[in-house]
């Protein structure tokens, strides 16, 4: 059973990107796509008794439309809908669990200035047991279907084998693209030429320990990828949001402790999530 690419949809012109977006990946992956629409409309109607509430038909007016919208981008695509009486972060994340990825806009219906993700979409990809893709870069509500040219995957503390980097080479190879894997470093200041262990070269030490973390983390790169390494010298962050720019997605890792419970994601993910001119994948990593 091939696992469905979910989208979380609102109506909202952040989430019709969101569904040309996901349409285009479910055709590129050969995946089902499920589009979902969660409220609580019935908690606050279900006193009033009668048919059909509206916000309940403005719910399935929404999916329906969406649905109308996915098939008219990618024809082929396998499409299915649900509106669920639920708040929307248990219901995707619930969703995320026999998901290949959700797809997420970067804001919904509620205001939220546009540079700054919405509550939910933070909530689920910070606590999501699949891959969150969030449709930063862009302000109208068109996804555009011309592919800029490459992945760019930010190396963290990553493991060999690392989820984010699975994901990243497969990104890369299903786009025919190169990937570009980023490894930032810093050289702290305290640390300067009359350190013993430094003298000389202060930042030499800090850009090798990049490189050989970098190396770690690609050493089981698949044939067939036009994979570029480079290190930068500056917050992760800043590298990663420089890096965003022109790029066809941004991915990064995210820790999930078992055991831990709130928000499970990294400053530099957080980061990303607000700012990148691309859209952003956070894939989970169980420690």
């Amino acid at each position: 059973m091939e696992l469905p690419l979910v989208v979380g949809v609102d109506g909202s012109e952040s989430s019709l990107r969101a569904v040309d977006w996901a349409a285009d990946e479910a055709a590129l992956r050969g995946l089902p796509l499920r589009l979902v629409f969660a409220s609580l409309w019935e908690q606050y109607e279900s006193a009033a008794g009668g048919g059909r509430s509206s916000e309940q038909m403005l719910a399935d007016a929404v999916v329906e439309a969406a649905a109308e919208r996915a098939h008219r981008r990618e024809v082929d695509v396998k499409i299915s809908t649900e509106v669920v009486p639920e708040e929307p972060v248990p219901v995707l994340l619930r969703e995320g669990r026999t998901a290949f990825a959700l797809v997420l806009g970067s804001r919904g219906r509620g205001g939220i200035a546009e540079l700054l993700l919405g509550s939910v979409g933070l909530a689920v990809a910070a606590r999501a047991d699949c891959p969150v893709i969030v449709l930063r870069g862009g302000h109208d509500n068109q996804a555009s279907s011309t592919m800029r040219g490459r992945v760019v995957l930010g190396v963290g503390k990553e493991p060999e084998h690392s989820a984010a980097v699975r994901f990243a080479f497969e990104e890369a190879a299903e786009r025919r693209v190169p990937l570009e894997a980023v490894r930032a470093w810093r050289c702290p200041g305290y640390e300067t030429t009359d350190h013993p262990l430094m003298a000389g070269e202060p930042a030499r030490l800090h850009e090798e320990q990049a490189v050989q973390a970098l190396d770690a983390a690609l050493r089981d790169a698949p044939e067939g990828v036009d994979l570029h390494r480079r290190t930068a010298e500056g917050p992760a962050h800043k590298v990663l949001l420089d890096a965003s720019a022109g790029a066809d997605l941004l991915v990064v890792g995210a820790r999930r402790r078992h055991g831990h419970f709130g928000l499970q994601i990294g400053r530099v993910a957080h980061a990303v999530l607000h700012h990148s001119s691309c859209p952003v994948a956070v894939v989970p990593q169980r420690a």
